[in-house]
């Protein structure tokens, strides 16, 4: 019953995936938002920046396939080839000297934009680490260590990509910025829960989200402010006396979205004969509180059903160890529920195939997880107190292992119970 039900759990997943397929993500947005015709002598500068970068500038390529200008910056692993058109590999997430050149590379093409051109922006998750464009004064370095500092306070997509805006040239308008005259036309899959556009690869081609005011409340809020270069503490501080730009219009187009997965895992369960019910589609917050949710649900169930949840946790690094939120949702869920004698399987992953800095997407953890790490010789409890989801997972078998997927809609969760 069990190996039927992690079967179930993983096709739940592959429904996810291919719902946020970037190709047919950027066909149907083509054919929802069509671009106008360029003007005389005008030129087309297709730019695709985040996890999904290759497939949707190939696709985009069909549709213009004398495109002056055809570039994509994806992270380092991503396999995906062109026929035509140039990929280039970045850090994510976090930023290195790669993406610093992507970045001075995208600026050129932009700040070369006239009146009479388009630039059409292919914008997907990951985008944000991937195209470091430090201002005058801070380094690149500077930018990975408040990357780390970001990440290790454990602040929601929003608050990090607010404050990544106020330290760059690209992000948060600056597509804008660097590009007018031309008009800007960007299609848009979103990894972020609610489909915020500003937040979304930190929006380069919309307004930021907030101002170098509130970049330093939420830093000193989240007690890392000490812990930020000083370099960006004076940056955000000269910053906050200057009043906001107007920036100039784009038509941004959302193409592809967590809640379309969601949508996809639901009618794949029907197949399957199961009963699905969305629980959750903005599972936020600390991991913690994520699985006290999951677990409640869990209790609760009375009937055979797939629970179906989709997100965007985070995780408070206490220790060193490796994994990600995913990971470690799951094997919180399996502690948590290691004396439910009912067949259950819960699913956590990554839509884009990676969950942080490891090669898993997730983890699919069972009744029986917790037994198998015993047996293996793994104290479960004290690597998760160490954030090392990914040997304690690895120690079960339970891994979520999937290649890149070329896409990234944040994250699914699944979970199915049996009667």
């Amino acid at each position: 019953m069990t190996d039927d039900l992690r079967t179930k759990a993983r096709l739940l997943f592959d429904a996810a995936v291919i719902a946020a397929d970037p190709a047919k993500a950027v066909r149907r947005g083509l054919s929802q938002a069509p671009l106008p015709p360029t003007t005389a002598h005008g030129k087309t500068h297709l730019i695709a920046i985040g996890k999904a970068a290759p497939a949707m500038l190939r696709e985009a390529l069909i549709a213009l396939p004398d495109a002056d200008t055809a570039l994509a910056v994806t992270h380092h692993g991503n396999p995906a080839i062109l026929e035509t058109g140039e990929i280039v590999h970045a850090g994510h997430p976090v930023p290195d000297a790669a993406g610093a050149r992507a970045a001075t590379r995208v600026m050129d093409v932009l700040a070369s934009a006239t009146e009479r051109d388009r630039v059409v922006a292919l914008i997907s998750g990951g985008g944000s680490a991937l195209l470091p464009a430090p201002p005058s004064g801070v380094s690149l370095a500077d930018k990975a260590r408040l990357n780390d500092a970001l990440l290790a306070a454990g602040l929601d997509i929003v608050q990090m990509n607010l404050v990544r805006q106020q330290v760059s040239l690209l992000k948060g308008g600056g597509f804008l910025r660097l590009a007018a005259p031309a008009k800007v036309y960007a299609y848009i899959l979103s990894d972020v829960i609610g489909d915020d556009l500003r937040a979304i690869a930190s929006g380069p081609t919309v307004s930021p989200i907030g101002t170098a005011s509130d970049a330093i409340a939420i830093l000193r809020a989240a007690d890392i402010w000490d812990a930020v270069p000083a370099s960006i503490r004076a940056h955000l501080e000269r910053a906050q006396g200057i009043p906001p730009v107007s920036l100039p219009e784009a038509t941004n187009t959302l193409v592809g979205s967590n809640r379309l997965s969601l949508d996809a895992m639901a009618d794949r369960a029907r197949q399957l004969g199961l009963k699905p019910r969305l629980v959750n589609d903005a599972l936020t917050g600390d991991v913690a509180e994520a699985t006290a949710l999951i677990l409640g649900d869990l209790t609760r169930q009375s009937e055979p059903s797939a629970l179906l949840y989709g997100g965007e946790t985070t995780v408070t690094l206490r220790g060193d160890g490796r994994g990600g939120r995913n990971q470690e949702l799951a094997l919180r869920v399996a502690l948590g529920a290691k004396d439910i004698r009912a067949p259950w399987v819960f699913l956590s992953g990554g839509t884009d195939g990676r969950d942080g800095p490891t090669d898993a997407a997730g983890g699919l953890v069972d009744a029986s997880t917790v037994a198998r790490m015993k047996a293996a010789g793994v104290d479960a409890a004290a690597l998760l107190a160490n954030n090392d989801s990914y040997a304690a997972l690895s120690a079960a078998g339970d891994l979520l292992m999937t290649a890149a997927t070329g896409t990234n809609v944040a994250d699914v969760q699944a979970l199915l119970i049996a009667p």
